[in-house]
């Protein structure tokens, strides 16, 4: 199993001014045969809590994916790839890659998503977009490899 931590970056959900939609849309995507939701979490659009959420699943929770929805994008307070490229040790760009490029296939907007997908010691932390139909997209295409990511990430070999 699995173990997986779930971070919405929205400032209006992280207020209580807007419900938050794409966090739950990414739970009820997760096969419940292979990954189980440890842990979630709403934080504004705020460089070091982004971070500092990412650092208390990876090193806390002990969680081996953390994906995070929101903050991808060009607006000012759009800094979730930076904050995860704040905490992580390796690059993972095979995984955005292929978002972006298969998103591409259906929206031309997903070319300017700047999320990233990067490991801290155990934890592979991927960003997804913030909105609901942009976050299931997204996690669909990569849903199938991730575990094996996992197993890899953790030494299993390829």
């Amino acid at each position: 199993m699995i173990k997986v931590a779930i971070l919405t970056v929205s400032d209006s959900c992280q207020r209580g001014e807007r419900q938050d939609v794409s966090g739950p849309t990414i739970a009820e995507m997760l096969p419940p045969d292979v990954f189980e939701v440890c842990e979630t979490a709403i934080v504004a659009d705020d460089r070091g809590a982004i971070a500092d959420e990412i650092v208390y699943f990876a090193d806390e929770a002990k969680v081996e994916l953390v994906l995070t929805t929101g903050g991808t994008g060009l607006g000012p307070r759009d800094v979730t790839p930076e904050a995860t490229g704040d905490v992580c040790d390796r690059m993972v760009p095979g995984l955005s890659e292929t978002i972006r490029a298969e998103g591409l296939k259906k929206v031309r907007s997903a070319i300017l998503s700047r999320g990233i997908a990067a490991v801290r010691n155990q934890t592979l932390v991927i960003n997804l977009p913030g909105s609901p139909r942009g976050v299931s997209e997204s996690l669909e295409i990569i849903l199938d490899v991730l575990p094996h990511a996992v197993k890899m990430m953790q030494g299993g070999g390829h």
